[in-house]
């Protein structure tokens, strides 16, 4: 996005580095992909964390898309912006400029909604949102049991009052997925004579002269280069590869640096800090009818599914990785949702992010609490810029947390068990119904949950001493540098973060050109 709207300017030129590929081959088009492409190793950068309690004493492995388009790429294609009230709370933390008013413009600026532009939604917009295709009898069933709890149904889920259930809303267009290369790098941008793509061209690091950012330091085609910008060094690499990149640069905690020979530039202790990230949890059930998609991703049936959206750009393969979500209210006490639920009509073996299709018919319903209390961290552990980062999730440490985690499971036992369900005789595989005690959902939570690719918080935005960008998200004490992603959120927002972290950037454009004025 921000290649696509600061080249908008010719007077303005722009260079965009990509360490991976640019490409948009089958696997990337096709939205079923999502399954065997968050595995392919040369588009998708995997971190491993550190192990931990919150893990259940093992390491977890992070995917990040790592091509033009990044996670968007990657990702399982949900559309949700997020409740007002994350944008309004970033505000208070000190991110002046950030509330819903400011970012509620940038959605409706950057959408094209299938169901039309209205108050809230944006149409005419380069980024497509869409319904969700193919309606299905154990997805209806799972509405109808939310709508028996007393949750509104909702045909567009992303309305600012959230709370209800309903099909999801999808970034797919014409079949395919609508990332953010296809949308904001059309043909017609990309031969803009203003706008430059180097795809496969590792950065090392910023080049700083004095406290001022000059260029990057990279490697393209096997040769080491040193690329000077006339204006301003924008990053955007994610919450997890900004503050390794600014940490490789002398930039961040200066006790971290020193631990790996890094010269320290400017003592940031907000670089790398406070990350954030849900952690979900999978409850699966095995039903007594054979209606659940199963059958449909093996043998015969799947070399149809794949033949008919070859054909048509139709079918199975033509939606995302989920298909019903819920923003619930697990606690009475909360004025808005405090927990996400996301449904599948289908069933995979046990195990901790399991991909492997059970034999039976079932349906299972990830959860995860929006707005996760507890603060993790990302550090460089060498000077090499190519070893990954040392990442501590620190998951369920904080109380209110570990409170949550319980209650999701019995908000999601209490759905399945509406009479909308009870048709299909669910039976719980996982984690069982011997799993009932605080403590027992916990364990479960820890050892078989497992992240959502929605890291935030590590470069976030908040005066000096609070945070590592100011609210124009500038380096504080760098000039010449900026960080726009996700890492700038000040705090978790309660959805998938793709959405926000296109507002972010939406907004970080009409920034920049306002400061060149």
């Amino acid at each position: 996005m921000l290649a696509h709207r600061l080249s908008e300017d010719p007077k303005r030129r722009v260079l965009l580095i990509e360490s991976g590929p640019d490409q948009r081959d089958f696997i990337v088009r096709m939205p079923k992909g999502f399954g065997k492409l968050i595995f392919d190793t040369k588009r998708v950068r995997r971190f491993e964390t550190e192990a931990e309690e919150g893990t259940g004493g093992e390491t977890e492995s992070w995917p990040r898309g790592c091509m033009v388009g990044g996670s968007s790429s990657v990702n399982g294609q949900f559309y949700t912006r997020g409740q007002p009230q994350d944008f309004d709370d970033w505000e208070a933390c000190g991110a002046s400029g950030w509330g819903w008013k400011n970012l509620a413009p940038c959605f409706k600026a950057f959408e094209d909604h299938e169901l039309g532009a209205d108050e809230v939604r944006g149409a005419g917009g380069p980024l497509h949102v869409s319904m969700h295709p193919n309606p299905h009898p154990l997805i209806d069933a799972f509405i109808d049991a939310g709508t028996e709890l007393g949750l509104p149904k909702r045909q567009d889920i992303n309305r600012p009052e959230q709370e209800g259930i309903g099909y999801v809303t999808l970034n797919i267009k014409n079949g395919e997925r609508a990332d953010a290369s296809i949308s904001f790098l059309s043909p017609a941008v990309r031969a803009r004579p203003n706008l430059e793509i180097w795809a496969d061209t590792f950065v090392e690091r910023i080049l700083l002269e004095g406290r001022r950012a000059v260029g990057v330091a990279c490697t393209r085609k096997g040769a080491k280069l040193l690329v000077r910008a006339r204006a301003e060094v924008l990053v955007a690499g994610g919450a997890i590869q900004s503050p390794q990149l600014l940490q490789l640069s002398g930039i961040g905690p200066g006790d971290v640096l020193q631990s790996c020979g890094v010269q320290t530039v400017i003592d940031l202790q907000a670089v790398g800090r406070h990350l954030r990230e849900h952690r979900m949890m999978v409850v699966q059930y095995r039903i007594n009818q054979p209606v659940s998609l199963n059958p449909e991703f093996k043998g015969l049936r799947l070399a149809r599914n794949i033949a008919r959206y070859l054909i048509k750009k139709r079918g199975l393969m033509a939606t995302g990785s989920h298909d019903a979500v819920a923003f619930v209210r697990t606690d009475p006490s909360q004025d808005r949702p405090d927990a996400e639920l996301v449904m599948a009509p289908f069933l995979v073996k046990p195990g901790k992010l399991s991909m492997a299709f059970e034999d039976g018919h079932g349906f299972q319903i990830f959860g995860y609490q929006l707005r996760p209390e507890s603060l993790g961290s990302i550090e460089i552990h060498s000077s090499d810029p190519r070893a990954s980062p040392r990442i501590r999730p620190n998951f369920l440490s904080a109380p209110a947390d570990r409170a949550a985690s319980a209650r999701i499971l019995r908000y999601i036992r209490t759905l399945v068990g509406q009479p909308a369900l009870a048709g299909y005789a669910p039976e719980e595989t996982a984690p069982g119904p011997s799993v009932n005690t605080d403590a027992e959902v916990l364990d479960f939570h820890r050892h078989f949950g497992g992240p959502v690719m929605h890291p935030v918080g590590t470069c976030r935005i908040g005066p000096k001493g609070v945070g590592a960008v100011d609210e124009r998200l500038r380096v504080h004490g760098i000039e010449g540098l900026r960080v726009i992603d996700a890492s700038v959120f000040p705090t978790q927002v309660s959805a998938h973060t793709h959405a926000a972290t296109l507002a972010v950037a939406w907004r970080a454009s009409d920034l920049i050109r306002q400061d060149a004025r």
